[in-house]
């Protein structure tokens, strides 16, 4: 999926498997990226027990990046779904080390959501 509407370094593809949903990220999760990428994923929310955000093609993430896998943690939970990052790039894990959200991320393991480097 593209939006065409917009101008964005990010595109994804996401493939429904019955209950959960994988979500391709390619390209650059930036300022304004989730202006748009956010409603997309919470539209997957109600029909889906898990989302799984594959990270493999992310070649940046910036703060407001980061503000938007918290946000989507924090919606996802709040509807009974599971959000598991997967193949976190050197320099995305670098930015979450950076900013000590791996090791918040890793104990939100424990309470629903899932690394996988």
């Amino acid at each position: 999926m593209s939006p065409d509407t917009y101008h964005t370094p990010l595109t994804i593809d996401v493939e429904i498997n019955g209950d959960s949903a994988i979500v391709h990220c390619h390209g650059r999760l930036v300022a304004g990226v989730g202006d748009w990428f956010y409603p997309e994923m919470r539209k997957l929310l109600p029909e889906r027990k898990c989302i799984t955000l594959d990270l493999t093609d992310l070649t940046y993430m910036d703060s407001m990046g980061i503000g938007t896998i918290v946000r989507l943690y924090v919606t996802a939970r709040s509807n009974a779904c599971t959000l598991r990052l997967i193949n976190l790039g050197p320099r995305v894990r670098e930015l979450l080390g950076i900013t000590h959200l791996l090791n918040i991320l890793t104990d939100m393991c424990e309470q629903g959501i899932s690394l996988r480097f």
